[in-house]
């Protein structure tokens, strides 16, 4: 695997600057972290690369594919591409700074490319695809050359011709979109006979410009579940890629962190970014229905975000679905007194600022979803005592701070024990006994313990 080794790179004689890019290591793959735009004039800036994208089902197939992997070790550049791969480097305590994404990041090196006269070999395809995702390309940026293009079938059949071909053609840059791993294999194989300087497999990228298949709108992109969009236009085809290859490269990944990490906090972290990150991913268009049933029922927004104490007594905005109408902050001093749990925190049975839908989303905990953003923000954890309010943590007793200590959770003991229906002073034992104990295996029986209480609906209202 080819790394940058200086800040700079120097471009022929014209002494052009181009930043070299960082890497992120990331399920034993040294993938590329930069901004679309440094990644794109770095590649053009190399004499002869191979680049390959990694999505969650790249990296399955690498788990199980011996040739695939090879190829992989022997490419120039890995560039991350999807929520998974971003969700596997968060696990591993990386941020990387883009989704470097085929369909997104390929036109924007091809206008690069444009304005410095190169060309592009289109191949891969059904019979016309690539001519009609050459013709979109050259709509969408003037001045491109395209040196030529040949189908994914019959064309494809005769790679000897197809190095030909390309070659003859002068290309620069090599588009292959064959599928994976056929395409990265093809590239391994052909790479050293081609004589463009760039080449790149690049997946559906054809066919969503050819308008075979439809992308997924922004707004589904923006809150990243385009795989999910996917899925549905395509159920048959994508359910086993999408369904339980998301479930096995989560887990992969999740195993991967905890290898790399020691203690128990660290494991902890590494348990709440795969159990959070996963969640978000299979549950979030279930999540934007939640969210319009919330709309319909009563004015306002569907998220509700409250000032509450966390990890050290450090406030952050804690996020749930709106189950009271707007409102109900106003009205929370009148009705204090009218409290069903013993204590300093409030909590009524027939809380008349509650709506319709919030009832339902409280009886079944739907409401504290959204929750699952804190956890992968390392606001709260999955399990941990339950963020209180900055009125509550100020009318503590000098004991109760230290339940502060730990990071506030989704679920702990005392919402397995009967949630509402146990009273403060309990509650407080439940949590201090909880900040004493590490033990990774005591989140997970409470996490088990979890899903009864949810069930059950004890205490929940």
């Amino acid at each position: 695997m080819q790394y940058a080794s200086e800040n700079y790179l120097y471009e022929n004689a014209e002494q052009v600057v181009v930043p070299a890019p960082a890497f992120k290591e990331v399920l034993g793959l040294p993938l590329v972290d930069a901004d679309p735009a440094v990644i794109a004039d770095h590649l053009l800036s190399q004499r002869k690369a191979s680049v390959f994208f990694i999505n969650a089902h790249c990296a399955n197939i690498r788990a199980k594919d011996r040739q695939y992997r090879a190829t992989l070790a022997r490419a120039d550049f890995l560039l991350p591409d999807g929520i998974g791969v971003e969700l596997a480097a968060k696990m591993r305590g990386h941020h990387l700074t883009a989704n470097l994404n085929g369909t997104d990041l390929v036109p924007v090196l091809l206008r690069r490319a444009a304005t410095q006269g190169l060309s592009v070999f289109l191949l891969g395809g059904t019979p016309g695809t690539a001519q009609r995702a050459a013709d979109r390309l050259a709509h969408l940026i003037p001045g491109l050359r395209v040196a030529g293009t040949r189908d994914g079938f019959g064309q494809a059949q005769d790679e000897a011709a197809c190095v030909h071909a390309i070659n003859a053609c002068d290309a620069d840059i090599v588009l292959v979109a064959l599928g994976v791993p056929r395409q990265e294999l093809w590239i391994d194989r052909n790479g050293k006979q081609l004589n463009a300087k760039l080449v790149l497999g690049v997946g559906a990228l054809f066919d969503f410009l050819a308008g075979n298949v439809s992308r997924a709108p922004a707004a589904v992109r923006r809150v990243k579940l385009e795989w999910a969009w996917r899925l549905a236009m395509e159920p048959r085809r994508l359910a086993k890629r999408y369904v339980l290859g998301n479930f096995t490269f989560m887990a992969r990944a999740g195993a991967d962190a905890l290898r790399q990490l020691d203690g128990v906090e660290a494991g902890k972290r590494a348990m709440d970014v795969m159990i959070s990150g996963t969640a978000l991913a299979v549950l979030g268009l279930p999540m934007l229905a939640v969210g319009a049933a919330i709309r319909l029922d009563s004015k306002g927004a569907s998220l509700f975000r409250q000032a509450r104490i966390g990890r050290n007594g450090k406030p952050f905005p804690m996020l749930k679905f709106r189950s009271m109408h707007t409102d109900a902050e106003a009205g929370r001093a009148a009705l204090v007194n009218t409290s069903d749990r013993e204590g300093i925190c409030f909590k009524a049975r027939n809380d008349p600022r509650v709506t319709r839908v919030g009832r339902i989303l409280r009886r079944t905990s739907l409401d504290e979803l959204p929750q699952l953003v804190n956890v992968f923000k390392g606001e709260m954890s999955i399990v941990g005592p339950r963020p209180a309010l900055p009125e509550e943590v100020a009318a503590y007793p000098e004991h109760a701070l230290a339940r502060l200590q730990k990071r506030p959770g989704i679920t702990g003991v005392w919402q397995v024990s009967g949630r509402a229906n146990i009273g403060f002073d309990k509650m407080i034992d439940m949590d201090l006994a909880y900040v004493r104990s590490r033990s990774l295996l005591l989140d997970v029986l409470l996490i088990a313990l979890t899903f009864r209480a949810v069930f059950t609906g004890r205490g929940a209202y």
